[in-house]
């Protein structure tokens, strides 16, 4: 076992404000997905998958518990975690804005996008609203390149996008 395996249970349990993860019942949920997978070390992005539709992001604890549980060092855990752009150690925000930076959409303005927003939403790329509103991301490709630039505001695919348009819509999104 290595150092940070073994610091995981004593780093979890040391503030004593916080539950320890094991009686979270979303857990359960992991549990059923890890045994499912026979503790595989090779099943830990189904396993982070899992845990972010469970918990809406993945915090340092739980990164932790499924370290533990796999039998991996925390560090492989939090490379991969943080690795794919699909996976958040930060809570988002009600609504998700992700602009693609593929090459199409950046040469038609992806780019131009992005600042707007965070100049109109005072936000930065990775971050969420003051107001916890709305999340803004960027992609590398989402592979609509054929109506780029693109936008994927709450799951919905929108092409053709502009900066002005696509500020209303989360401007709009906001006010809800």
């Amino acid at each position: 076992m290595s150092a940070t395996q073994t610091q995981a249970p004593t780093q979890t349990n040391s503030n004593p404000k916080q539950k320890p993860p094991q009686k979270d019942k979303r857990l359960k949920v992991l549990d059923v997905t890890m045994k499912r997978n026979h503790y595989r070390q090779d099943s830990l992005i189904e396993v982070l998958h899992k845990a972010q539709e469970s918990f809406g992001y993945l915090e340092l604890e739980i990164l932790e518990y499924i370290a533990k549980e796999l039998k991996l060092p925390l560090s492989r855990v939090y490379g991969v975690a943080t690795f794919y752009h699909l996976f958040s150690l930060k809570p988002g925000g009600e609504h998700n804005c992700v602009v693609c930076m593929g090459t199409a959409c950046y040469v038609k303005g992806g780019d131009k996008i992005i600042e707007q927003i965070e100049q109109d939403l005072n936000v930065k790329v990775g971050e969420t609203t003051e107001d916890g509103k709305v999340s803004l991301l960027s992609a590398r490709c989402i592979g609509a390149c054929g109506i780029a630039p693109a936008v994927v505001l709450d799951g919905t695919v929108q092409g053709k996008q502009t900066p002005e348009s696509t500020v209303a819509k989360l401007k709009k999104l906001q006010s809800e």
